[in-house]
């Protein structure tokens, strides 16, 4: 079955807007857990704008489920990630600046320098998983760089699929096999929801994991965490 991450950057977003720890991100994160997520995934920025490296420190020994750290590989972020020795580390090529991640790597130009990175990471025994838009020269190219698994950027898929869902779909479907000839497992995320989750789970059966943190986060205001955790496994069960 495909598994349910849950991005809890929202969440500490809301905290810092207002100072103090409310919401507690640990008790945010154990809760998740206990209603249902398969993970937790944190996003650390350099600003620290939501989740803090702290923060990371401090849910290491919380979350019993799937860790998965995401992106961009600083010095300061692969020390974090060897301290923390998370269930699977995710590479983003964002810049600084960047709002959100809306973009995978370009796995051909960075290959030499993916590759020293992504080998740190699996001597310390940490999966790895690279975000990538679903082009086949770059999934072939990350085949050859050394990552366990790529995730979808799912961003194009989210903004067609209501206009046109099985063109939406198609450059996926297209490339799964291709993904998997090459050995790579498969994750995705990024504006995945309530109306189209289901659809990409039936149409990609081997996806191994969604990160899912905006989205889910917008519906627990109105239908309550535990319940939305609840209703986005349901979707991926279909």
């Amino acid at each position: 079955m495909t598994k349910l991450s849950v991005n809890i950057n929202k969440f500490a977003t809301l905290r810092n807007a207002r100072g103090g720890n409310n919401p507690n991100i640990l008790t945010i994160a154990t809760d998740c857990q206990r209603f249902g997520a398969d993970g937790i995934t944190v996003h650390p920025r350099p600003d620290e704008r939501h989740i803090r490296y702290q923060d990371v420190l401090d849910l290491k020994p919380i979350v019993y489920t799937e860790f998965n750290i995401e992106g961009y590989p600083t010095k300061n972020f692969i020390d974090l990630v060897l301290k923390v020795k998370p269930t699977q580390v995710t590479l983003v090529p964002d810049a600084p600046e960047v709002l959100t991640s809306d973009n995978g790597w370009d796995t051909i130009k960075y290959a030499d320098f993916l590759k020293d990175i992504l080998k740190t990471f699996r001597d310390n025994n940490i999966r790895t998983s690279i975000f990538l838009n679903p082009e086949p020269h770059l999934i072939e190219a990350s085949g050859k760089v050394g990552t366990d698994r790529i995730e979808f950027y799912t961003g194009f898929y989210a903004h067609q699929y209501a206009q046109d869902k099985e063109k939406s779909i198609k450059s996926y479907t297209q490339h799964l096999q291709l993904a998997k000839d090459c050995g790579l497992g498969l994750n995705a995320g990024h504006d995945l929801d309530l109306n189209n989750l289901a659809y990409f789970r039936k149409n990609l059966p081997d996806l191994l994991e969604v990160s899912i943190g905006h989205a889910l986060v917008c519906d627990a205001i109105y239908l309550g965490l535990e319940n939305t955790i609840q209703l986005y496994k349901r979707q991926l069960e279909i």
